[in-house]
């Protein structure tokens, strides 16, 4: 199992080494009829082969990594006390970032990694983040009825199959409707 846990330390030669494999990535994702493979990275990145292995692992660590990257920048979870505001701004910003040029190649590259990679590794590195900024802001809201993994459920399933598929959601048609999903369920007693 790779070293590396999907957080780096800030600065620092690690940090160099971390952005100069993501770039080489995001430009390989970006040439969809280019084979991501650790030596297109070694090559197109700087960074020595046997560094990739001792870092990552394999390419579909690399490509996970990737992935929680983006998604923590991209997507923040805001956590401001107000369930229906937050939810609102999280889920259009998110549906509009499934409708980005290289979304799709991202999302069938995340697929294959995920399906290489161990069950642990994918819970670890990609879904318990987000299930642990999800509890936060449902904690904010003081929300009890759900829970992160349940938001998760609701909003990053839809959206993430609705963006494979090649029909991702509409963020100014598909927000109110996620976001109301969300909230029914989270006042429904049952």
């Amino acid at each position: 199992m790779p070293e590396h846990s999907g957080v780096s330390r800030p600065g620092g030669r690690t940090a160099r080494t971390r952005d100069a494999v993501h770039a080489a990535v995001r430009e390989l994702l970006a040439e969809p009829e280019t084979e991501i493979t650790m030596a297109a990275v070694a090559e197109r990145s700087g960074v020595h082969f046997t560094t990739l292995y001792r870092r990552w692992g394999n390419i579909e660590s690399i490509v996970l990594d990737l992935a929680v990257e983006r998604v923590t920048e991209e997507s923040p979870v805001p956590a401001t006390g107000d369930l229906r505001a937050d939810l609102t701004e999280y889920v259009h910003r998110l549906l509009a970032s499934l409708r980005q040029a290289g979304t799709g190649t991202l999302l069938q590259a995340l697929l294959a990694a995920a399906g290489q990679a161990t069950e642990a590794e994918q819970v670890t590195q990609f879904v318990e983040p987000r299930i642990e900024q999800f509890q936060s802001l449902l904690d904010a809201a003081e929300v009890t009825r759900i829970d992160g993994l349940r938001l998760v459920e609701l909003i990053l399933a839809p959206a993430y199959l609705w963006a494979q598929f090649g029909a991702p959601l509409d963020p100014d048609a598909d927000t109110a409707r996620l976001v109301d999903t969300v909230l029914a369920v989270a006042r429904d007693p049952a």
